[in-house]
């Protein structure tokens, strides 16, 4: 018999990326991040001058943090035990955008938190991904966490009869982000793992509709 089934995102679900990232470009790159507005494009300033960091070095830099950087990736407040909660009650795997050379090493910075879960890398909306992996596990019901609302609508697209929850676990963001739920993409907008932990339990144990 199938399991329920918890599909996750890595950043700002389990793990802060965008506060490790600020202390990195402050240390390293002489820019300042700062969030103050969901435009990920205007966060970003070289120091010397207050000229906005152009959207090809925005990426440069987001890969390099990436490739010499993910020590720096603390886990968000009460994700490791709330995820592990779970995977008790249903098998979960992780669905990061990464490009797919870094899985094993984002497997292995889970792993080092204490989260160890299999790991699919995507690029682009979450939806088609999803699917995939649906296909492959075939659960008896099935749970989405995702930051960015634009994965739950690309996920309510294809596979609507997927849970979505909106968490976005760090400050920083948390405050600037469209809300999935509002818009009618995600089923609940829960930000603390704390609360977000037993809606989840209930959804994976609760009555079929």
């Amino acid at each position: 018999m199938s399991r329920p089934l918890i599909v996750s995102d890595c950043d700002e679900v389990l793990l802060h990326m965008v506060a490790p990232f600020r202390d990195w470009l402050a240390e390293k790159e002489g820019v300042t991040f700062l969030m103050n507005s969901a435009d990920f494009g205007k966060a970003l300033r070289y120091d010397k001058d207050g000229s906005l960091v152009p959207p090809q070095e925005i990426w440069n830099l987001l890969n390099r943090f990436f490739d010499t950087e993910m020590h720096r990736q603390q886990a968000i407040a009460g994700a490791v035990a709330g995820i592990n909660a779970i995977a008790e009650n249903a098998d979960v795997v992780i669905l990061t955008n990464l490009n797919d050379h870094r899985r094993e090493n984002r497997a292995r910075q889970l792993a080092d938190v204490g989260i160890k879960a299999r790991v699919f890398t995507n690029q682009g909306p979450k939806g088609p991904a999803l699917k995939a992996i649906l296909d492959e596990y075939n659960p008896s019901r099935a749970l989405f966490i995702d930051d960015l609302p634009q994965h739950h609508d690309s996920v309510s697209q294809l596979t609507p009869d997927v849970i979505r929850l909106h968490l976005c676990g760090e400050p920083l963001l948390a405050p600037h982000i469209d809300c999935a739920h509002q818009a009618g993409h995600a089923h609940a907008r829960i930000d603390e793992w704390e609360a977000a932990l037993p809606w989840i339990l209930e959804q994976i144990h609760g009555e079929d509709s």
